[in-house]
């Protein structure tokens, strides 16, 4: 599945397909974010090149390593406890064989 993205008359095309290029676990979160806690940010290197910052998912923690291929994939970010509104946006997962 093919993610796009907009910068100004210019659209670029992302296969979603990428590697963990650095990473770290997070054990103190931000306001609104304890739920997670103990959850792994990490650096990807796209199949096409850029680096991006995003949240791991669906992981043992104990199992990220430099070099793993990931996958993008939509989840949860946040849900508005007031209003119930939940926010969805990218994370990547291990790749699927």
């Amino acid at each position: 599945m093919e993610k796009y993205v907009h910068r100004g008359d210019e659209v670029f095309s992302f296969s979603g397909q990428g590697e963990v290029y650095s990473f770290t676990i997070v054990y103190e979160a931000p306001s609104g974010f304890e739920q997670f806690v103990p959850y792994a940010i990490a650096l990807v290197k796209l199949k096409e090149g850029p680096l991006i910052t995003a949240q791991l998912t669906d992981i043992d923690l104990d199992a990220i390593s430099i070099g793993m291929p990931v996958e993008m994939v939509t989840r949860k970010l946040s849900e508005d406890g007031d209003r119930g509104l939940i926010n969805y946006g990218y994370k990547f997962r291990p790749q699927m064989k």
